[in-house]
């Protein structure tokens, strides 16, 4: 088998990260080997491959469902939003520079196409199959010209295309119609049909407007995939929950001691590898939280400030949002406070920034020891250690460099009383560390909370993608994706009016 799919979506989170994942994990379950691909990303949640390139979270979860290794070659291009207007531009793992949206789009873009295509190839023909994630919609009709990750890298790999739809946002009929009617006549060849995902109640009310959508568009739906909480992992377009919602939707174990755990998570803007506190959400008897003021972190236990990829902004809004003086306070009282990258950064005495905002000199906190200077080259590392008397591992992404001037040594960070901060994005999917570490939350904050002692944050991690690959296996026609990933889109599709425009 040599083959390949495009997994489009008719809207930016309409699940296709988690459908790729899964059609991912269903082929590799049956002997095939299998590798994702995202030809552009735009996500600030990212991760380090083990030859040092930064990637797309959601790529390295997809590797992880295919049971190999991620690398650069998966995501060829990530976009790392710096503000309104402008990116960073990370090429086959290292950062390029800096571009506003007119300027990425306006020429850059498209000079990625031989790249990215390099790249496919290359996995194309060192595995059987090759199952590709678009971006946002393929029916961007002011982007088609430039575009290198939807219709684009379809039409020059000769990829059939099937178009995800989220049933449970409403019009999703109307979407996979408009979609199609909305491409040109040669795009509208490779799109071989429809995959309806979240679907809640009784199917056979559904298959009446599945066969009108096949009357309309010549087009067959794959499969419906019903709603199943608690399976957004590793996404990439932004938080998977409103800011006052709980990380996870899954129910979670009752606590093994008397009492909860709550976490307070700073929505602090330009938000990066959010995703290190699923590990906590993972514990039973642990409630995480995003908050944004600080009448919220008064019934914390712990207060977490995440990675940015705007530490000074970041300080900013803490500032203007009385958040800033609430951590001060806390960190006098000896009340539990972790910085995570920039969150650590925001914590130190002072930075100075060239770089990323360019302002300067600023103030910290000044709750750590800490002085950070932004360096032009991205530190992008794998680092092992030992914390707490346990083995730790992580990854780093950053361009501040710290000098730690005191404290209790922390990873690569530092310590002081209750405050902790360090570099290390995933440290705390390593299990014994983060037991140890919410054991002295636990003490600290005078809470009879026991860690499970048997929470493996990699099995869980495997459960969901089993699940993922369950979904597909049972909710999809697999003969007919296997024909499709194999042998590409039918021949003979019909062209639906109006197309795309001139």
């Amino acid at each position: 088998m040599s083959g390949g799919l495009l997994v489009a979506g008719t809207t930016s989170d309409a699940g296709k990260s988690v459908v790729t994942a899964g059609i991912c994990r269903w082929l590799v379950r049956q002997g095939v080997k299998v590798a994702p691909f995202k030809a552009q990303n735009m996500s600030l949640n990212s991760f380090v491959t083990k030859e040092g390139a930064e990637i797309g979270r959601a790529q390295a979860m997809q590797a992880q469902a295919c049971r190999i290794e991620p690398t650069a070659l998966m995501n060829p291009v990530l976009l790392k939003p710096g503000g309104e207007q402008s990116s960073q531009v990370v090429l086959l793992g290292k950062p390029v520079g800096e571009l506003s949206a007119r300027g990425y789009h306006g020429g850059r873009q498209q000079r990625l196409l031989g790249t990215v295509l390099d790249c496919l190839a290359e996995l194309r023909g060192t595995y059987d199959a090759v199952i590709c994630e678009g971006a946002g919609s393929p029916a961007e009709i002011n982007l088609r010209r430039t575009d290198i990750v939807n219709m684009g890298i379809a039409r020059n790999a000769g990829l059939p295309v099937l178009v995800v739809g989220d049933i449970d946002r409403g019009g999703v009929f109307a979407s996979f119609f408009g979609t199609v009617a909305l491409l040109s006549p040669e795009d509208q060849a490779l799109v071989a049909g429809f995959l309806v995902n979240k679907f809640r109640g009784d199917v056979g009310l559904l298959e009446p407007g599945l066969d009108m959508l096949h009357g309309l568009t010549g087009r067959r739906t794959y499969g419906v995939l019903p709603f199943r909480h608690g399976l957004g992992i590793d996404e990439e377009d932004g938080l998977r929950v409103s800011l006052r919602g709980t990380v996870r939707e899954s129910n979670v174990a009752p606590p093994v001691g008397e009492d909860v755990l709550r976490v307070a998570v700073c929505a602090i803007p330009l938000m990066s590898n959010f995703t290190d506190v699923d590990a906590l959400a993972a514990e039973p008897g642990v409630v995480v939280r995003f908050v944004d003021r600080p009448e919220e972190l008064a019934d914390a236990d712990l207060v977490v400030i995440p990675g940015t990829r705007g530490t000074v902004r970041a300080l900013e809004w803490l500032r203007e949002r009385g958040l800033a003086d609430a951590l001060v306070r806390r960190a006098a009282q000896g009340r539990p406070v972790l910085g995570i990258c920039g969150g650590f950064q925001v914590l130190g005495e002072h930075i100075e920034d060239e770089v990323e905002s360019r302002r300067g000199n600023v103030d910290g906190l000044g709750i750590l020891p800490v002085r950070v200077r932004f360096a032009r080259e991205k530190t992008l590392t794998r680092p092992e250690g030992a914390a707490l008397g346990e083995r730790v591992e992580g990854y780093e992404i950053h361009h501040g460099v710290a000098q730690v001037d005191g404290g209790e040594a922390f990873l690569d960070g530092c310590r002081v009383g209750q405050t902790w901060g360090t570099h290390w994005h995933g440290s705390l999917e390593s299990d014994g560390f983060r037991r140890a570490f919410l054991r002295e939350v636990a003490a600290a904050a005078g809470r009879r909370f026991v860690p499970a002692p048997d929470t493996s944050f990699a099995g869980l991690r495997e459960e969901q993608l089993d699940r993922l690959g369950d979904l597909i296996e049972q909710h999809a026609d697999t003969d007919a994706l296997w024909r499709l990933i194999e042998s590409g889109a039918p021949q003979g599709l019909p062209f639906i009016p109006p197309g795309a425009p001139a």
